[in-house]
C-alpha cells in the first residue's frame, strides 16, 4: 500500500492510474489488490483478491491512511468515489485516501449470484406466510447452490471483513471513514484491531446488534418526518397525518390490491398486483431520505386518492428488485446474504422485534434477513460479535434525524461505550448525508485536525414534501 507522495515508487501490487468519474472528473492514484483467505478458519482456504483505489497524501504533514468502508452490505467503495469525489479529494490534505472494495464486492467479486427455481406470482394477492417461505426456499437453494460453486460462506461475515483491513494495512495505524454498514464493519474492526486505528469518521451508523432494525423506532421516525412535513404550509395540508394516511393504505390494499405497471428498462410494462407487504417494503426503503421520502408519501396520497402511484419518477435503486422484475426468479447475492445473517440478531433483539412488528405500520419488513432465521445458524457469528464495543478511540459520529433506515435513537446507543465518541446531529438530514452541506467537510476536517468542533448541531434545508 503507498503511503504518500513522499513514496517515489508504488508498491509492488500497485500501478498509476487516472481514476475519472462519472461526470468527467479526474484525480491520479493508483490500483492496487492484495490476497487473503476466503476462510481465515481452513488452511487449505481459497485466496480472494481484495482491490482499491488510493489516492496519494497532498498535504504537508500526511497523517494515517484513510479507508472508506461502503455501507450495504454489498457497496463498492471504489463506485462511491463516484458520489463523494469532493470528499475523497478532500481528505487527501490529511493522508492517503483509500477506496476498498470489500470482499464480494465490486472488482473484489468473485461470487456468482443465485438464480433460485422460486417465482412470486406478479398477479395473484397471495398471503404473507406464502411470500416469506418462499423467499426461506430460495436461500435454501442458493445455500447448496454456492456450495456447489466452491463458496465458503463461512468466510464473508463482517470479522472476516474486519480481518481484511488488517491485511491491507502496512503503516502503524489507519483511520476509518464507514457509513452505514461501513460503520458497522468499522465498529468490529475496532474491537479486533483497537491498536491500529488513529480514529474512526461514521455516519448513520449500524451497531453490532442493529443489523434487524426496530419497528418502535420506524413509528417515531415518521413523527419526526410529521414535524418537518408541517414546517410547509402545502405539505401540511395534503399530508396531515402521515401515520394515519400510510395505515388506511395498507388497509385498502389488504382488502383490494391493485393492478398496476412497471416500466423496463429495456422498455414496455408488465403487469403487477400492488399488495399491502409491497408498498410495507416500499417504504422500508423510501424511508431512508427525506428525498425519498417526499416521494413516498406521493405515492401514499395517489393510491388514497384512488390514482396510481408514479413509482416511475422515483429512483430504481430504492425499490426491490423483486419488485421492479415482477415474475422473475427470486435471487440473492453472496455477500451481502451471508453478511446479514452472520451479523444476525440477538434472541433478545429478536424477542423485541416480533412484538414490535405485530402493530407496526412497515410490519418486519425492515430488513429482509429477519425472515431467514433458523436457515443457516452455522453462519451466525453470535452474541459475542454483537455486543457493542468500549473504547478510548476518538470517534465522529454523524447522525441525521431524518434518517428512516439507522434511527438516531439507535445511534446514540451505538456510541454508549465510546469514552471518546462525538455525536454530531444534523437535522433535516437523512441517511446519506455526507455531501448534503459543506458544513459536514469542515466538521470532519476539524475532527481529524484534533481542533474542538464548532458545532455539535448542523441544520440542513428541507426538501420541498408538497404534492407535484
Amino acid at each position: 500500500m503507498s503511503t504518500g507522495v513522499s513514496q517515489a515508487q508504488p508498491a509492488h501490487n500497485e500501478e498509476p492510474f487516472t481514476f475519472t468519474t462519472w461526470s468527467n472528473q479526474t484525480a491520479k492514484g493508483y490500483k492496487g489488490s492484495f490476497q487473503v483467505p476466503e476462510n481465515r478458519s481452513l488452511q487449505e482456504s481459497r485466496r480472494l483478491t481484495i482491490h482499491y483505489v488510493l489516492f496519494p497524501a497532498t498535504g504537508k504533514k500526511p497523517g494515517p491512511p484513510i479507508v472508506y468502508l461502503a455501507g450495504g452490505p454489498g457497496g463498492s467503495g471504489i463506485m462511491a468515489i463516484n458520489y463523494r469525489f469532493e470528499m475523497f479529494m478532500a481528505l487527501r490534505e490529511y493522508g492517503d485516501v483509500i477506496a476498498l472494495d470489500q470482499r464480494g464486492t465490486g472488482r473484489s467479486n468473485d461470487l456468482p449470484n443465485c438464480e433460485s427455481h422460486q417465482i412470486i406470482p406478479p398477479l395473484e394477492k397471495i398471503p404473507d406466510t406464502q411470500y416469506i417461505e418462499q423467499h426461506r426456499k430460495a436461500l435454501q437453494e442458493c445455500l447448496s447452490f454456492w456450495k456447489e460453486e466452491g463458496v465458503d460462506l463461512a468466510g464473508y461475515n463482517t470479522r472476516e471483513n474486519a480481518w481484511d483491513l488488517e491485511a491491507l494495512l502496512d503503516s502503524e495505524k489507519i483511520v476509518l471513514w464507514g457509513t452505514s454498514y461501513g460503520s458497522h464493519l468499522a465498529l468490529a474492526a475496532l474491537r479486533q484491531m483497537e491498536g491500529a486505528i488513529d480514529r474512526i469518521i461514521l455516519s448513520s451508523a449500524e451497531g453490532l446488534d442493529q443489523t434487524i432494525k426496530l419497528p418502535a423506532r420506524t413509528e417515531s421516525y415518521l413523527e419526526r418526518l410529521q414535524l418537518a412535513v408541517d414546517q410547509q404550509p402545502a405539505a401540511k395540508a395534503a399530508y396531515p397525518d402521515i401515520k394515519a394516511l400510510i395505515k388506511r393504505v395498507h388497509n385498502k390494499l389488504e382488502q383490494n390490491p391493485i393492478k398496476i405497471q412497471i416500466p423496463q428498462r429495456e422498455g414496455g410494462n408488465l403487469d403487477y398486483l400492488l399488495q399491502r407487504r409491497d408498498m410495507q417494503q416500499i417504504a422500508s426503503a423510501f424511508i431512508a431520505d427525506p428525498k425519498s421520502a417526499a416521494h413516498l408519501l406521493h405515492f401514499y396520497r395517489a393510491i388514497d386518492l384512488g390514482q396510481t402511484p408514479a413509482f416511475e419518477q422515483a429512483p430504481r435503486r430504492y425499490f426491490p428488485a423483486g419488485f421492479l422484475n415482477p415474475g422473475s426468479s427470486i435471487t440473492l447475492s453472496a455477500m451481502p446474504t451471508a453478511m446479514d445473517i452472520a451479523s444476525g440478531i440477538s434472541k433478545q433483539r429478536k424477542l423485541k422485534v416480533k412484538a414490535q412488528a405485530e402493530n407496526a405500520l412497515l410490519g418486519n419488513y425492515l430488513n429482509f434477513s429477519y425472515h431467514y432465521d433458523g436457515l443457516a445458524e452455522e453462519l451466525d457469528l453470535g452474541d459475542t460479535f454483537r455486543s457493542n464495543p468500549r473504547s478510548d478511540t476518538p470517534v465522529l459520529l454523524l447522525s441525521g434525524t431524518l434518517d428512516g433506515r439507522t434511527y438516531i435513537e439507535s445511534q446514540r446507543e451505538v456510541i454508549s461505550g465510546l469514552k471518546n465518541a462525538t455525536l454530531v446531529t444534523v437535522n433535516n438530514a437523512g441517511h446519506n448525508l455526507f455531501m448534503a452541506s459543506p458544513e459536514i467537510q469542515n466538521t470532519i476536517n476539524q475532527f481529524i485536525e484534533e481542533r474542538p468542533l464548532e458545532k455539535t448541531t448542523l441544520t440542513l434545508t428541507l426538501p420541498d414534501f408538497s404534492p407535484e
